[in-house]
C-alpha cells in the first residue's frame, strides 16, 4: 500500500507514535482513497494491510519488543471490534482488515474528522464563494467536480480556516479599485497585517492557474496590490492638461511620471501625432524616440492604474493608431494579447515580426524548455510564423536589441 513504509519509518523514528494509531490511520487512509469510499466500486474489496509490510521488523526474531508492541496494539483494536485480524496456525498476525461496520468508532478512537465531513464542509465553502468573480467560478466548479470523484481539493492543506481565507482573499482582491498596500489590504480583510502574507503564495498560484495572469510576479500588482505606488511614465507627441496646467510633452527632453494618486487630476491628454505606443520594458521606453507618437511605459503585464490611463488616452483619442512594442518571445506575445483583452483596444505589434527577428538574430538568446512550452501553446495565434521560426532556430529576442538608439538597433522609427 502506498505510504506504508514511510509511516513505518516514522513510527520507528518516533516511539511515542503508538502502533494502534498507526494501524488505524493507515487503514482509514486506504479506505478514504478507495473506490468503495467514493461509491465507484464494482467489486466489494476488503480494506486491509499486511502486518509485515506495515511493520517490517514484526517478523524479526531479534526484535521482540516490536513483535510484542504490534501484537498488543492489534489485540487492543480487535477487542473494540475496529479491525478483523487474520492469523496463521502459529497465531502470527498476517493481515489486518478494517471493520467497515464500526467506522464511526474508528474515527472517534483517533479523534479524526471523517473525510466525508471534510468534503461536505469544502463543498459548502466552494458553493458559497462560487459566483463572486470569474476566477472563483472556474476554481470552485473545478474543485466541486474533484470532490464528486473523491479527488483532493487544490490549495487545501487540511485546514478549513486557511482555505476559506484563500477564497476570501481571491474575492476581495477583485474588489480593489485603487492601489492598496499589501499590509493595508491584510488589515482591512483579516484584521491582521501579516495574515495575507501567510497565504499569499497559494492565492497567487490559484489566480495564476484560474485567471488571466500570465506572469506570476505581476499577479498581485495587476489587481492593485502593491508594495510601492505605481507611476505611469509617458513622453513624446502629446499635450497634457493637469488641473488647468497645459504641458506640451514634445518639448521635453525626456519623460514624465505621474503617481496613481495624481492620475485622476488629468483633465485631458491628446496624442498630437495620431499614434500611441505602449512599450514593455523601461530601458526600451527610454531608447525609443517619441517623434510623432505618444509613448507609454507598460511595465510588463499592466495593472489597473496603467490600464485605466491607457483607456483614458484612447477615449480622448479614438482616431489614433495604437501600437505595442515588446519582446519577441512568449511573454511578449502574451502581454500584447492581455493588453488587447483588458483594454478592448486593437493594439498592433511593432517590430515584433519575422523580418525583425531574422534581422537581429545575431543578438538573440537560446530558448529554455519553459520557453518552448509557452511558445508551442501560442502556435495557433497570429504569431505562428514567428513562433515556428523561433522553435526551429532555438531563439528569442529581447526588445532592447531592437530599440532605436541601441547599438544594434539602428533602423528608423517607422
Amino acid at each position: 500500500m502506498t505510504g506504508v513504509n514511510a509511516l513505518e519509518k516514522a513510527k520507528l523514528a518516533d516511539r511515542d507514535t503508538s502502533a494502534d494509531r498507526l494501524i488505524l490511520e493507515t487503514l482509514l487512509d486506504q479506505y478514504e482513497s478507495s473506490r468503495r469510499f467514493s461509491g465507484q466500486h464494482k467489486v466489494e474489496r476488503k480494506v486491509q494491510v499486511s502486518v509485515s509490510r506495515l511493520f517490517p521488523q514484526y517478523l524479526d526474531h531479534a526484535d521482540y519488543d516490536t513483535f510484542t508492541a504490534v501484537n498488543e496494539a492489534i489485540i487492543t483494536l480487535e477487542r473494540q471490534d475496529l479491525i478483523i485480524v487474520k492469523r496463521d496456525r502459529a497465531r502470527i498476525c498476517q493481515s489486518i482488515q478494517l471493520n467497515l461496520d464500526t467506522l464511526a468508532l474508528a474515527y472517534r478512537y483517533l479523534d479524526r474528522t471523517p473525510k466525508k465531513d471534510i468534503q461536505s464542509a469544502l463543498a459548502e465553502l466552494l458553493t458559497r464563494y462560487q459566483g463572486q468573480n470569474d476566477v472563483l467560478d472556474r476554481f470552485c466548479l473545478s474543485q466541486l467536480e474533484r470532490i464528486a470523484v473523491n479527488k483532493s481539493v487544490a490549495y487545501f492543506s487540511n485546514d478549513l480556516a486557511e482555505f476559506e481565507q484563500i477564497l476570501i482573499a481571491v474575492a476581495a482582491l477583485h474588489q480593489v479599485r485603487t492601489e492598496m498596500f499589501t499590509r493595508d489590504f491584510s488589515v482591512r480583510i483579516f484584521k491582521d497585517s501579516k495574515a495575507f502574507d501567510r497565504i499569499s503564495s497559494k492565492v497567487v498560484n490559484l489566480l495564476l492557474e484560474y485567471g488571466d495572469f500570465p506572469e506570476k510576479d505581476q499577479v498581485l500588482t495587476s489587481l492593485n496590490l502593491v508594495k510601492n505606488p505605481t507611476y505611469v511614465h509617458f513622453k513624446g507627441a502629446g499635450v497634457l492638461v493637469l488641473r488647468g496646467q497645459r504641458i506640451d510633452l514634445s518639448v521635453l527632453s525626456g519623460d514624465i511620471a505621474l503617481s496613481a494618486a495624481v492620475l485622476p487630476d488629468i483633465e485631458s491628454i491628446i496624442a498630437t501625432g495620431g499614434e500611441v505606443m505602449t512599450v514593455e520594458n523601461l530601458t526600451s521606453f527610454h531608447l525609443v524616440t517619441g517623434a510623432g507618437r505618444l509613448l507609454i511605459y507598460l511595465g510588463g503585464f499592466h495593472n489597473q492604474v496603467r490600464r485605466d490611463f491607457i483607456v483614458k488616452v484612447q477615449a480622448q483619442n479614438p482616431q489614433a493608431t495604437y501600437y505595442h512594442f515588446g519582446d519577441i518571445d512568449a511573454g511578449g506575445f502574451q502581454i500584447l494579447q492581455h493588453l488587447r483583452r483588458q483594454t478592448g483596444i486593437d493594439f498592433r505589434p511593432w517590430k515584433m515580426d519575422l523580418p525583425t527577428l531574422q534581422k537581429y538574430a545575431a543578438y538573440a538568446q537560446p530558448l529554455t524548455d519553459n520557453d518552448r512550452k509557452r511558445l508551442e501553446a501560442l502556435l495557433e495565434t497570429e504569431f505562428h510564423a514567428e513562433i515556428r521560426y523561433m522553435l526551429e532556430h532555438n531563439i528569442k529576442l529581447e526588445q532592447e536589441a531592437v530599440a532605436p538608439g541601441h547599438s544594434c538597433g539602428k533602423f528608423p522609427d517607422h
